[in-house]
């Protein structure tokens, strides 16, 4: 089925924040002001890798309008963050370890004069060697930039001892290696908020997050007062991708906050975002994959490096997925992969949508389409004698829910418009398409805690209030909770209180992150509608003396069943005639997970293929994409306009990391820091044409409902169009973003007398 407005009229509906968002009239976190007001900035690493000697704030401090300078002796509590270790310092004490680091900050009555007071600080810095890549950070003469050494994390799956040697005896193989960027996330939000020290002790964060509660547990720390004593407002966001997901400006305006005892306002420029922000792993990723004469994959050898920059923050979550997704969606006897993630003196990697699945889907899909070429056979068809069937276990050889998305996925795309037509020939331009296709694993993993909450009550003024700790960033959250109760509980959009994103109003749900937050609402949502709508008809009925089985949930209220139903009671004069107290009710629960014990492997997968049409401009050797579909497997749609919106979103955001999107460094500085010399794309970048076909089929026993899209849309993206560039031109891509320069000398070969000139004919 294709995603449109007909196929899915009764839930195709307006965004509940869309009007605001276009007008412009929504609020965001960093638009809040308060009175008495002032205005923090951070001082950075002048070096990506230094000894610190002395920090001399003093002539700062006499600034007039400056109200307090903080460095590493103001932080009271742990003087350190980081999601999964806390090993980033939150003001540095003795050393800098990238040009992001903070040293530190300021608050004053205007911004002007806090950008003024930063610049008055004098730091002595010894500068140290720079480790600029992984290979300088492994080699026997490096620097140990953390006590442990240079090695973040190590992850592997072996189920052979042999592989290279049942590689050697395979007829066919292709082997090399693939390279991926350093990509921005882009919002156009960049991180910022105010705190504000209340009366009674308490501290508000109003600031961008997707894990309110993890952040009120990690400025705990930092600030040395209670858990209960911190408030994080988290919602609503100018977009994340996985960018916002660990702490950023929280601890500075915090601690500038508690010592000014006013709000403070911090909200980074974008240069500073570039900075300090995290990124997409930059990776290296070796291949060896080999088939038999009959077109079957026998074994498959792959080692990942991964940069992971300064600090940890996610980044062994994200290699673990991507070993875990080294051999995506197909059955390989003979398997070997390893994977190292490196702390280099570089921008710090970490969360970011796809988590590591892009990276290592770009290079087996090139090896897929590769050695169908060698094997003389269809890509799609090689494809289909390897694909995964719907009982196999998962791919770190894990028990998962049984599903057939695969088979799905490839069959749908097959009847796509962009394989099936002949694209127009262009003056100086060659076509060609290509087809990719992946599978994703949502949750966080085995021996990972990922718990989530909601809760369903009536409130006093007579509204159904639903409640999680999620965020909405523009992912259409609020638009899918809607959609889901209005379902659940036959109610109208006017009935519905919806909660979210406020650590002291809402129940712990856990991120908003990994393709959990559609699905863990849902498993909410049905957990707690059985019963409300118990305990609200069995008080109707016994108010209205009313048969109870007759009462049924509708539009404002209760209503009877008979010839011709009538409305009973208003969910409003529910509410006045008893204690609202009574219909409260709370779940608590955790994603599901895989039975065993694989450390990080997923239980709940989703599936999707693209094909790809490109245009490769023979005078410039740039590559457009004229045309793209998409066929997604991940269960029951339940915001057709939310879900269609990801999946070409996605496809966007795939779209600059295959083509455009490289934060270059070098030496541990950022080539750029801004968006007038760091390319995403524009409109006239994205597809004329797109479809989006959707199987919302679960195979019988899979009760675990709809699985998120957030990401899906972006991973297989890259080597879809890298295959279609093979297609028009013979070139094969194996390091993003592509090289329109690269592109163009391998065309002045291939086609000496077109390239670079008309063509002739």
């Amino acid at each position: 089925m294709e995603i449109n407005r007909d196929n899915y009229r009764e839930k195709w509906r307006v965004r509940p924040d869309g009007y605001d968002k276009v007008t412009g009239s929504l609020k965001y976190l960093t638009d809040y002001t308060f009175p008495n007001m002032l205005y923090g900035k951070v001082l950075r690493s002048t070096y990506p890798h230094a000894k610190i000697k002395s920090i001399v704030t003093e002539e700062a401090e006499k600034l007039e309008g400056v109200k307090a300078v903080i460095t590493y002796k103001d932080v009271p509590g742990l003087n350190r963050f980081g999601l999964i270790f806390p090993d980033q310092p939150v003001l540095c004490e003795d050393v800098v370890r990238y040009v992001g680091d903070a040293v530190a900050a300021v608050a004053a009555i205007s911004e002007e004069i806090a950008e003024q007071a930063i610049s008055l600080i004098h730091v002595d810095y010894e500068p140290l060697e720079v480790m600029d890549s992984p290979e300088k950070s492994l080699s026997s003469s490096c620097i140990s930039l953390h006590p442990s050494g240079n090695i973040l994390h190590r992850a592997s799956y072996k189920n052979c001892e042999q592989v290279l040697i049942e590689l050697k005896n395979c007829p066919y193989v292709v082997e090399d290696t693939y390279e991926t960027p350093r990509q921005m996330h882009a919002y156009m939000e960049t991180e910022g908020g105010v705190v504000v020290p209340e009366e009674d002790g308490k501290v508000t964060v109003y600031a961008a997050t997707q894990h309110g509660f993890k952040d009120r547990m990690q400025l705990s720390r930092i600030l040395s007062i209670p858990e209960c004593k911190i408030r994080v407002v988290s919602s609503p966001i100018g977009g994340s991708f996985g960018g916002k997901d660990e702490l950023n400006i929280q601890p500075y305006a915090a601690l500038l906050a508690l010592k000014t005892k006013q709000p403070v306002k911090l909200h980074n420029k974008r240069s500073e975002s570039v900075r300090a922000g995290i990124k997409r792993h930059p990776m290296k990723i070796k291949m060896i994959t080999g088939a038999n004469k009959d077109g079957k994959l026998v074994g498959h050898y792959v080692r990942i490096t991964a940069d992971t920059g300064a600090y940890a923050t996610l980044g062994p979550a994200v290699l673990d997925f991507a070993v875990e997704h080294a051999a995506g969606p197909y059955m390989i006897p003979y398997m070997d992969v390893e994977g190292v993630s490196v702390f280099t003196n570089n921008g710090v990697a970490g969360e970011y949508r796809g988590f590591g699945g892009n990276q290592v889907t770009f290079a087996l899909e090139t090896q897929i389409e590769r050695l169908a070429e060698l094997l003389k056979i269809d890509s799609i068809q090689f494809r289909e004698k390897n694909l995964r069937k719907a009982d196999d276990p998962g791919p770190l050889g894990q028990r998962i829910v049984k599903n057939d998305g695969a088979k799905s996925v490839l069959t749908m795309i097959k009847t796509s418009s962009v394989l099936m037509d002949q694209p127009k020939k262009q003056p100086n331009k060659l076509t060609g398409k290509g087809v990719a296709i992946t599978m994703h694993g949502g949750g966080l993993g085995y021996g990972r805690p990922d718990p989530s909450g909601a809760r369903l009550s009536l409130t006093k003024d007579g509204q159904i209030e639903i409640a999680f700790g999620f965020e909405e960033f523009g992912q259409g959250l609020i638009a899918s909770i809607e959609i889901m109760l209005m379902e659940a509980l036959n109610c109208s959009k006017e009935d519905i209180k919806i909660v979210i994103g406020d650590t002291d109003l809402v129940p712990s749900s856990g991120s908003s992150t990994a393709s959990r937050s559609t699905n863990m609402i849902w498993n909410g949502i049905q957990k707690l509608k059985k019963p409300f709508i118990d305990k609200v008809l069995d008080l109707v009925a016994d108010y209205t003396n009313t048969t109870r089985k007759l009462l049924y949930l509708g539009e404002n209220g209760v209503w009877r069943k008979g010839k011709r139903n009538h409305f009973v009671l208003s969910y409003r004069e529910l509410a006045n005639f008893t204690d609202p107290s009574l219909i409260t009710f709370q779940t608590h629960f955790h994603f599901p997970t895989t039975p065993d014990p694989v450390i990080g492997g997923h239980y709940l997968y989703s599936f999707a293929a693209v094909a790809a049409a490109v245009e490769v401009d023979l005078l410039t050797g740039q590559v457009k994409v004229i045309k793209m579909d998409h066929a997604v497997a991940a269960g029951p749609v339940v915001n057709p306009l939310g879900y269609l919106g990801q999946i070409e979103g996605g496809a966007v955001m795939g779209l600059g990391f295959t083509l455009f999107e490289d934060s270059v460094m070098e030496n541990g500085r950022y080539h750029t820091e801004n968006f007038d010399s760091y390319l995403i794309p524009t409109i006239k970048d994205i597809p004329n044409e797109t479809t989006v076909m959707v199987d919302e089929s679960l195979m019988e026993g899979d009760v675990f409902g709809p699985r998120g899209v957030g990401e899906i849309g972006t991973v297989a993206i890259a080597p879809a169009i890298t295959a279609a560039i093979h297609q028009a031109c013979g070139i094969r891509v194996k390091k993003l973003p592509v090289s329109s320069e690269e592109i163009l000398n391998a065309l002045e070969e291939l086609l000496p007398c077109k390239a670079g000139g008309a063509l002739s004919g």
